[in-house]
């Protein structure tokens, strides 16, 4: 029953990157996932959120249990409830069985609910009971349910401005509020983009049976130069499309992939554009599987092995990563 909405497996290697804008997050991420805190993390569409609500739930004491998400913003107004809570048999027309809700199936483990800022008045106040009390009853039933569940939302909005504008029970947010953690735009982490392209180019390049090895310079000077408004999800897009489109081993972008690029002035100086390749090529996959290895090293304090290792980090074998950094030669 909604086993779709049912995550046991993660996968981390998709929190690429090596920026200290992404490190300073994940550092946050390591600090609070363990305990059993309500977090609250913000941030522009396509920047993540979900990676980090999964990363908090992987490395909680509940990780051997479900990570159920809900999208807020896809559930009519008048089903949330039901949806969050479960209904019993004659509820309301139609309900012609009994229902169990995402909080009751989240029991002992974890639930995301994606896009807060869009429930309506009447679930708000429930959902502050829920935080308060950890029981509710579902709809059409007088049965207490007590539930032991760790909550995690995201959000696009500025709910503080919400609450200024009555449009967010100031109650819930500070409930919600408890440790906040922002996403950072794609723009503030233009050093990473190297890294995202190459794992997105090696994602694609297998899913559609296609050997584009390599990213010209021309275009990855043109990937990194773009402002992304849809931030990771617009490139994630992007590459798949030019996987789809590039006939060659090369990847090229073309004109109407991308819109104009950031101002000169807007360029960051801690995003430096990749070094100037052989052949005229860009980044390869192995400087790419380097610089990814580092990160993890890096957020790891060097540490190979264990549930906070790099190992773990990386979703690899310890010994698979230490053959990995020798051949590489990296060294802790």
């Amino acid at each position: 029953y909604l086993q779709e909405e049912i995550h046991h497996e993660h996968d981390f290697a998709q929190m690429v990157g090596g920026s200290e804008a992404l490190l300073a997050v994940l550092r946050r991420v390591d600090k609070v996932a363990p305990t059993d805190a309500t977090v609250l993390v913000t941030g522009e569409t396509g920047t993540g959120k979900e990676l980090i609500a999964r990363a908090l739930h992987h490395q909680s004491g509940r990780r051997a249990r479900p990570l159920v998400k809900v999208n807020c913003s896809a559930i009519s107004a008048g089903l949330v409830e039901s949806e969050f809570f479960g209904h019993a048999k004659g509820a309301f027309t139609g309900a012609l069985e009994r229902r169990i809700g995402r909080f009751q199936l989240a029991d002992g483990g974890t639930i995301f609910l994606d896009e807060v800022g869009e429930l309506p008045p009447e679930t708000q106040v429930k959902l502050l009971r829920v935080l308060q009390e950890q029981e509710f009853e579902p709809v059409g039933s007088n049965q207490t349910v007590r539930i032991d569940v760790r909550v995690i939302a995201a959000t696009n909005r500025d709910l503080q401005a919400a609450v200024e504008a009555g449009r967010f029970r100031a109650d819930l947010f500070y409930r919600l509020n408890v440790f906040p953690l922002e996403v950072p735009p794609l723009r503030q982490r233009l050093s990473d983009i190297p890294q995202l392209v190459m794992f997105f180019l090696a994602r694609y390049g297998t899913k559609f049976g296609k050997r584009v090895e390599t990213v010209s310079r021309t275009t990855m000077d043109r990937l990194i130069a773009y402002d992304w408004p849809g931030n990771v999800r617009e490139l994630q897009n992007v590459v798949e499309r030019a996987v789809v489109l590039t006939p060659g081993p090369v990847l090229e972008l073309d004109g109407d992939l991308l819109g104009p690029a950031r101002p000169a002035s807007w360029t960051s100086a801690a995003a430096p554009a990749p070094p100037e390749p052989e052949a005229g090529l860009a980044e390869t996959l192995e400087e790419v599987e380097r610089a990814h290895i580092t990160a993890a090293l890096q957020r790891s304090g060097g540490v190979i092995e264990g549930p906070r290792g790099a190992a773990g980090l990386l979703r690899l074998h310890p010994n698979t990563l230490r053959s990995r950094m020798e051949k590489l030669g990296i060294r802790r």
